[in-house]
């Protein structure tokens, strides 16, 4: 990955996330994680548009491993004693209402800057819970989960480097989900319990994930300069770009529906250009 577990970890100065006492807050947090993991079955429709049988194998590989973590949550639900229960609107807006419309979305916005925010969120549950039988399993899923994130990175600076207007308009969708994560933040304050010692800390590891997530997409090409420096006006402007280019692939998309119902116009996929993938070059494992 671009960013180190110590790059990565925030210091919640001892405080710790108590199972009984803390129960309220454990289970609300608990209820954003299993919904990212339940919504990651749209990693379907994305196999379907690997680029390539890397790609593929990759994405194979994550699903099976996403829906594994519905099971861990759900485990550790049970190790605490508390029952699932819905999301909260901003997780549901960053999880499906960022849905990707193209790979580069899906790489540079979901799996990279997405899935690297959640990761820091369960280094720090990993950190400060107090039930080692949950944390172990936590431990766990946090490899796969940094595999993912490696997968992102390395697809995304693929991308930018090839396609720099692309590049633009991920972190323009970026700016929106920094946005969203802040203002969770902040409803966390309000609205969860404050006397877990824990909660004191949460503003400041809000910050933290939002640094994290902005020192990621400097590393990966999406943006060349700390955010506090782009002008309000340009960050207005990338958000804009951002969502017109989202609407015109969703008009292109209607435009061509009848076409493609034909059979006259659809995407390349891997059934078009597999005999040109280089894992057919290879020479197979042995056994």
């Amino acid at each position: 990955m671009l960013l180190s577990r110590d790059e990565m970890t925030f210091d919640f100065g001892g405080a710790r996330l108590r199972p009984i006492e803390d129960r309220a807050l454990l289970g609300w947090l608990l209820d954003q994680f299993l919904y990212g993991e339940v919504a990651a079955n749209q990693i379907g429709e994305w196999l379907y548009d690997a680029p390539d049988l890397e790609s593929a194998r990759f994405l194979a590989r994550q699903a099976v491993e996403e829906l594994q973590h519905v099971d861990s949550f759900l485990r550790i639900m049970r190790l605490v004693g508390v029952e699932p229960g819905p999301p909260h609107r901003v997780v549901r807006f960053l999880v499906t209402g960022m849905k990707a419309a193209s790979w580069p979305e899906h790489v540079g916005i979901i799996m990279a800057a997405g899935e690297g925010m959640v990761l820091m969120a369960l280094y720090g549950m990993i950190d400060t819970l107090d039930h080692p039988e949950a944390v172990e399993i936590l431990r766990r899923a946090v490899k796969q989960e940094e595999r993912h994130v490696d997968f992102g990175e390395r697809q995304t600076m693929q991308i930018v480097k090839a396609r720099p207007a692309t590049g633009r308009r991920l972190l323009g969708l970026s700016l929106v989900s920094l946005g969203a994560v802040r203002r969770l933040a902040r409803t966390m304050a309000r609205r969860l319990p404050a006397d877990a010692p824990i909660m004191s800390r949460l503003p400041a590891f809000a910050n933290a994930v939002a640094e994290s997530h902005e020192l990621r997409l400097r590393r990966m090409g999406l943006a060349d300069r700390p955010l506090a420096e782009l002008p309000w006006g340009r960050k207005l402007r990338l958000v804009v770009e951002a969502y017109a280019g989202k609407a015109l692939q969703a008009l292109a998309a209607f435009a061509l529906a009848p076409l493609r119902m034909l059979g006259l116009s659809r995407p390349r996929r891997l059934t078009d250009t597999y005999l040109r993938d280089p894992a057919l070059r290879r020479p197979l494992p042995p056994g």
